[in-house]
């Protein structure tokens, strides 16, 4: 059977930090084929060719362009439909496209007959999801949804050691992921605005799902206070958000988020889960500091990075490149975990020829809820309807119906 073959719709910073990494490390130990990235414009794709710390770790490495090589500089919004058309059914298609943009993405590479790995979220309505649902069940297809806290070690050692008992029942707790003011500079400012999305939507929504793949509890009402801001280019944007959320079984979590961490400060944003806990005649915490790990670089210049700093508190467990020896370097981190993981629930899959058992491989993924699936995780999509309700309404409260639950 020929090596599973990849395609990347979207050539922007998620692919450059993590996607294109992780899939050329998959390459490289021949567990996939030929990559294909597809950009909105050429200019696009050039940048991500010239990459230096991808050319670095990834020496003779290349993905197949489009646009290709020579191609004006113009907008190709449809161009996606076409890579994803010419991909033999049963490969792979990865989304990496601003949120508004993935349903219709997903859909069509299903209907394609292609396994999917979406950034998250996966949609923006949680009727969306349960058509992703269906459509991908019908096709006996993958669809991961691309959540890499899940695969921290610290919230795998959380999951386990709350599902066993040792933190008793959650009640109160606080979260927040402000990433660096550069953020406004980049293409945030050209869809992350008012009427597509906000801070909580793409950013929050981590610690949403990272409440419930601990706990197993499920969301119950919304609330989301957003503070309209400008990018460079005068859209307008809620690049300040405070979330509130409530379980089913009356905990609260407050959730903050910005573009709004100064570039200056050491590490690359700030971010962390702090939950309080009652069991027993006794109270249980929680905390994880996430924007850094110990670390304290003083360096004699700035990188050539976006926000880089020369005093830095890096973290390494994201994703890093490290030299194991060989050619290039290699990715590592939960960035890196994360993708693979899904890869390889597709490329077990496909494996498979009989179709009961590669139905019931289904199954235990949506059940054993390590990877996020349209089946398990559609609670984020509850989530993200009712917050949009709620900040373009002043942050009222918004009920999650117990039926959708």
């Amino acid at each position: 059977m020929a090596a599973m073959q990849v395609a990347v719709i979207g050539g922007g910073m998620i692919t450059h930090d993590q996607i294109l990494p992780s899939l050329y490390q998959m390459q490289r130990n021949g567990a996939i084929g030929e990559i294909s990235v597809c950009a909105l414009k050429r200019s696009i794709l050039e940048a991500l060719e010239r990459a230096e710390g991808i050319r670095q770790a990834f020496p003779g490495q290349s993905f197949r362009a489009f646009p290709p090589a020579g191609s004006p500089d113009d907008p190709q919004p449809e161009l996606y439909q076409d890579v994803i058309a010419g991909l033999p059914p049963r490969n792979l298609v990865v989304v990496a496209v601003p949120d508004q943009l993935h349903y219709e993405v997903i859909l069509k590479a299903l209907r394609h007959d292609q396994h999917v790995l979406t950034v998250k979220p996966l949609v923006l309505r949680h009727r969306q999801a349960v058509e992703i649902e269906c459509e991908a069940r019908s096709r006996d297809l993958v669809v991961g949804v691309e959540y890499h806290k899940r695969f921290d070690d610290r919230s795998l050692m959380a999951r386990r050691k709350y599902r066993q008992g040792l933190f008793g029942e959650f009640m109160l707790g606080t979260a927040c992921l402000l990433e660096k003011w550069y953020y406004r500079h980049s293409n945030f400012q050209n869809w992350c605005t008012v009427e597509n999305s906000d801070a909580f939507t793409y950013i929050g929504c981590h610690y949403v799902d990272l409440v419930h793949f601990i706990t197993g509890l499920l969301p119950a009402a919304v609330s989301v206070y957003g503070i309209r801001d400008r990018y460079p280019n005068g859209k307008e944007g809620f690049l300040w958000t405070d979330a509130r959320v409530i379980w089913n079984n009356g905990a609260c979590l407050n959730v903050q988020n910005a573009l709004g961490f100064p570039d200056e400060a050491p590490g690359t944003n700030t971010q962390g889960l702090t939950m309080y806990c009652r069991g027993g005649d006794n109270g249980a915490l929680l905390s994880h500091s996430d924007q850094y790990r110990g670390l304290k670089y003083s360096y004699t210049r700035k990188s050539a990075d976006p926000g880089s700093t020369i005093y830095a508190e890096p973290s390494p467990d994201y994703l890093q490149y490290v030299d194991l020896g060989g050619p290039g370097l290699v990715p590592v981190g939960y960035g890196y975990r994360s993708i693979e993981y899904i890869v390889k629930a597709c490329l077990r899959v496909e494996a498979e020829p009989d179709p009961v058992r590669r139905r019931q491989l289904l199954l235990e993924y949506d059940q054993a809820g390590i990877m996020a699936t349209p089946a398990n995780s559609s609670y984020n999509e509850q989530v993200i309807e009712a917050a949009r309700e709620s900040i373009l309404n002043g942050g009222r409260l918004v009920q999650i119906p117990a039926k959708e639950r």
